[in-house]
């Protein structure tokens, strides 16, 4: 056996049959074979696997296998593009799935957007002030929609003042297994422009350094969470956090949750405040929603 060892490493004949009369020192990524090189960026995440398929063209055409895009996309991804588009399209490669899922996708006749994290395949979801219950919204006393484009949705809800405020809402999507969080993404003040420079008036802001806030989320199968807060920072877009809620492995694939906001000691008043989103995002993810 070592002999046989020696001769592969020694005989140039050898080599030259083996591999098409050339060196065995001028070989390099470009000779591996194209399924070979689809098993090394299996394992690479999406951004990787996209710079990868830089290098030569056995990597580009091993960028665009099937099984490689299967591995990242989304439990239920089926699903998901029924949800956002109507239907699935049986002649789309997976690497275009997953380009769709990516960019921010809207549903619900514009009120709900849901995404895919670039790098980690996670589902991200936002709900709109427009797809939230809010109490008193439609008395214009209270609350007004004021477009702006601090928003993914171009209009946030704002509260001028209010004896009772309570914010509902639920989500019933195909999210994948896992564990996420839920943040309100709040203001208190009401953004503005002057003379093309940001500002934020605070004048009607009161009544939040008194009593906190306290959030509430539900789930289908028995979860429950629940916390509170003071909302002390103005000026400022701020995710203030809801709660956890775990999706585990059943026979639905949908999960349903419902949550709320609110504060309704009516012994004071409050107002100032703007609402934009209910964002839901994976936990392992969070420290993301600072680029929102």
């Amino acid at each position: 056996m070592g002999a046989s060892h020696s001769g592969l490493l020694h005989n140039d004949s050898s080599s030259s049959s083996c591999f098409g009369n050339r060196n065995l020192s001028k070989t390099g990524l470009g000779d591996l074979p194209e399924a070979c090189v689809a098993l090394i960026v299996e394992n690479l995440d999406p951004v990787e696997i996209c710079r990868f398929s830089k290098l030569n063209r056995a990597f580009r055409g091993a960028s665009w296998a099937d099984f490689v895009w299967e591995s990242k996309l989304p439990q239920h991804y089926r699903d998901f593009l029924e949800k956002i588009s109507g239907g699935f399209h049986e002649n789309l490669q997976k690497r275009d799935i997953y380009a769709r899922l990516c960019r921010i996708n809207s549903f619900d006749g514009g009120t709900k957007k849901v995404w895919l994290d670039k790098r980690t395949g996670g589902v991200c979801l936002s709900i709109s002030a427009k797809g939230l219950s809010i109490t008193g919204i439609d008395d214009r006393r209270y609350w007004n929609h004021i477009p702006t484009d601090e928003s993914r949705f171009s209009s946030v809800a704002y509260l001028q003042q209010t004896w009772w405020f309570e914010v509902d809402g639920e989500i019933d999507f195909p999210f994948p297994v896992g564990t996420y969080s839920i943040f309100f993404r709040l203001q208190l003040g009401q953004s503005g422009k002057w003379f093309g420079r940001r500002v934020c008036n605070t004048e009607q802001v009161h009544g939040w350094d008194i009593k906190p806030v306290r959030f509430q989320l539900w789930t289908e199968d028995g979860q429950y969470s629940s916390s509170q807060c003071m909302l002390t920072e103005r000026g400022n877009w701020n995710h203030y956090y809801a709660g956890d809620f775990v999706v585990r492995e059943s026979k639905s694939s949908s999960t349903k949750i419902k949550f709320s906001m609110t504060q309704i000691d009516c012994t004071h008043t409050k107002g100032g405040l703007s609402l934009d989103s209910v964002i839901v995002y994976p936990s392992s993810c969070k420290d993301r929603l600072k680029r929102f």
